[in-house]
């Protein structure tokens, strides 16, 4: 092909250009809702639909699912993009409520699932019961510590179900 030297250059500085703008915008980001300052947001959704929990600097989630009907609240463990579940070995998690200006303890145990090959003391499903999950949908929530591969994170505040972003 016979193309002149200023195209040939011009059709590689496009080509440049707009492979690292795709790789800019759709690449791995270590923070969830950023803005790139280019105007547009990348958000990162909760794969169950839940209530993300940010921990850190966006190094890990915690995704809280209310399960109404039976009263069930479900925290997964997952990385910052909220992409991978993260296994941890607690033996639970405990998450403080307020609702009505009543403050309780949640204690959330771990959850085996034979199909993932998770078990107690090597999971990323925490669930607790109580009553008023059954008819509240708003509480205010801390968790009141975890620790993800060597990171512990205490007191981390949040809305449900807005979370902490």
């Amino acid at each position: 092909m016979n193309t002149p030297r200023f195209a040939r250059h011009t059709l590689s500085a496009m080509v440049l250009a707009l492979s690292a703008l795709i790789a800019g915008c759709g690449g791995k980001d270590e923070h969830a809702g950023h803005d790139h300052g280019n105007g547009h947001k990348h958000e990162h959704r909760a794969p169950h639909g839940g209530t993300a929990v940010v921990l850190g600097k966006e190094a890990y989630h915690l995704e809280l699912v209310r399960t109404a009907d039976a009263g069930l609240l479900t925290c997964y463990v997952l990385d910052g993009h909220m992409e991978s579940f993260i296994r941890i070995p607690a033996p639970h998690l405990s998450i403080e409520t307020t609702v009505s200006n009543r403050t309780q303890t949640l204690e959330l145990l771990p959850v085996a699932n034979a199909a993932t090959g998770e078990k107690q003391g090597d999971t990323s499903q925490f669930e607790a019961r109580a009553e008023w999950l059954k008819t509240t949908p708003q509480f205010t929530g801390k968790v009141l510590g975890i620790t993800i591969k060597g990171s512990t994170y205490t007191d981390v505040a949040f809305r449900f179900p807005e979370g902490n972003e």
